[in-house]
């Protein structure tokens, strides 16, 4: 049977898997204190625990999506399926932080071969554009809603099981979604006598090394007493490693980056977009939940159910935006679901003193949730319908890429933000001076208090807990900043777009593009 003729159900098998990916870069917020405890991490153990899956997949993504292109869709995502329940099932029992760190690595990487396939098979599976647009607008509401799902699936996970429960999981699905594959998705058809080229690993280990060594940058400016230097020379790093890879790019012949992709403005608002909406909902979600479980005072369960309301919206705001796409047109859409997460921001701010349970906080929370969920929905049909069909898992992984990218940028961004705003508000006095180790993050402010006498601890507690709400603030109000500067680039894109003379933006699929 051709593969349009089940196309739902094909686009059911790619959402589970794409499920199991995005829940995986978030599901470690609400686990991460037991697991840290559990296998003796040290911060900078913590830091790579999180990161290193995320920075994996954005390392890789651009490689896979490009050898989808030429090996085939199915065949990755069967491949990628394999890696990642083989990972899931080592990080599941490592035995201590360093093996947990490899294994994060690993599933990066299976995560990265079947990712870009998961959009390329439903752009193959749905050749009808507002059904596709649709369909983008499922897979969209599962990549937002995914993620924001990550933490509420590890605090579930961890009320009854241990730490290990949240990678095993993925084992039973990723085994039903072989044979799903098996069964209902058909291989591609291959040119006989096409050269397949191998993986490029010069570009992808430039595009890792570039993308670290900014995360690497960011990290070190936040610390409470930061080597400049260092700093310095991480960020001149990434700039040249970036730069050679811009070169590469442009003299190869078959680029893992066509870069004339970007000339296209709706190409270009599509990816400023998806970055920005990633760093919006993975940064506010880490720090949103770290103050609900360490100031609030919630349990993991406890606050993984008070984020739940941005998942449920984002779910809900994916097929929605799909289907509105072809009224209201790309650009609106983009520039609406900015400004409505933008204002969520804003209130999730001003709504810091309220009861974390209340219908106030709730219904910010819902809002947050829409606007990201069709941010990232007309991002992705912007992305996947401007790009010519020849390279549609380039253009997937690419689009995948600034989510994945910006979900790291977002917690080393945002969570240096909080770092450093945490550090420099917190001031103690004489009395609690033997406690001096509390400046390096609430955390150890926690633990400091454990070893004080009650009103010591008491008075230790306040501040750590007045200094992480300013630091709350500083996170929304440079989040806020982010959003609206990412909504006016689009908006200067668009019009850039409008003055040229037709024909010149290299692909013909922009006149389709609803306005």
């Amino acid at each position: 049977m051709a593969l349009h003729s089940r196309r739902w159900l094909v686009l059911a098998i790619v959402s589970m898997a794409l499920l199991l990916i995005v829940v995986d870069m978030t599901v470690l917020y609400t686990a991460l204190p037991t697991l840290t405890h559990d296998l003796a991490a040290s911060s900078s153990m913590k830091l790579w625990i999180v990161n290193a899956y995320a920075l994996v997949v954005a390392g890789l993504l651009l490689s896979t999506g490009a050898l989808g292109d030429r090996l085939g869709y199915r065949r990755m995502f069967m491949l990628g399926l394999v890696v990642f329940g083989a990972a899931s099932l080592a990080a599941a029992y490592a035995p201590n932080a360093g093996l947990l760190i490899a294994a994060r690595a690993v599933l990066g990487v299976g995560a990265a071969i079947m990712m870009p396939a998961t959009l390329a098979i439903i752009r193959m599976s749905f050749p009808d554009q507002r059904e596709r647009s649709v369909a983008i607008g499922i897979w969209a509401s599962v990549a937002s809603g995914g993620a924001a799902l990550g933490p509420v699936v590890g605090g579930v996970l961890l009320e009854y099981f241990w730490w290990g429960s949240v990678f095993l999981v993925n084992v039973p699905i990723v085994a039903l979604a072989l044979v799903l594959t098996i069964w209902l998705i058909p291989a591609d058809r291959i040119k006989k006598g096409a050269s397949l080229p191998g993986w490029d690993y010069t570009s992808s280990l430039q595009a890792m090394v570039a993308m670290v060594s900014l995360v690497l940058a960011i990290k070190e400016l936040a610390k409470p007493a930061p080597s400049l230097a260092f700093a310095v020379l991480m960020g001149v790093l990434s700039a040249v490693v970036l730069g050679v890879f811009i070169r590469r790019q442009l003299r190869r012949p078959q680029p893992l980056v066509e870069l004339r992709l970007f000339r296209i403005p709706t190409f270009s608002g599509g990816v400023i977009a998806a970055v920005v909406a990633a760093v919006a909902l993975v940064g506010v979600e880490l720090v949103f939940s770290q103050r609900l479980q360490l100031v609030v005072g919630l349990s993991p369960l406890q606050a993984g159910l008070a984020i739940l309301p941005i998942p449920v919206a984002a779910f809900v705001a994916g097929p929605i935006a799909g289907w509105a796409l072809s009224r209201i047109g790309t650009h609106r859409l983009i520039l609406g679901g900015l400004v409505v997460t933008a204002l969520a921001l804003c209130a999730l701010a001003m709504s810091l003193n309220t009861d974390a349970h209340g219908l106030q906080k709730i219904a910010v929370l819902a809002v947050l949730g829409l606007g990201v969920g069709a941010t990232i929905t007309a991002a992705s049909n912007a992305v996947m319908n401007s790009a010519p069909p020849e390279h549609a898992g380039m253009a997937a992984s690419i689009e995948e890429v600034s989510y994945e990218f910006g979900g790291v940028l977002g917690v080393a961004l945002l969570g240096s933000v909080l770092s450093w705003r945490y550090t420099s508000s917190l001031v103690l006095p004489p009395s609690l001076q033997a406690a001096a180790g509390a400046s390096d993050g609430i955390d150890a402010a926690l633990l400091a208090a454990e070893t004080l006498p009650p009103q010591a601890a008491a008075q230790l507690l306040g501040l750590a807990h007045g200094a992480f709400d300013q630091a709350f603030m500083a996170v929304m109000a440079t989040a806020v900043v982010l959003v609206l500067a990412s909504a006016l680039a689009v908006v200067l894109l668009r019009s850039w777009s409008q003055r040229k003379p037709a024909g010149v933006h290299g692909s013909s699929a922009v006149a389709s593009e609803g306005h």
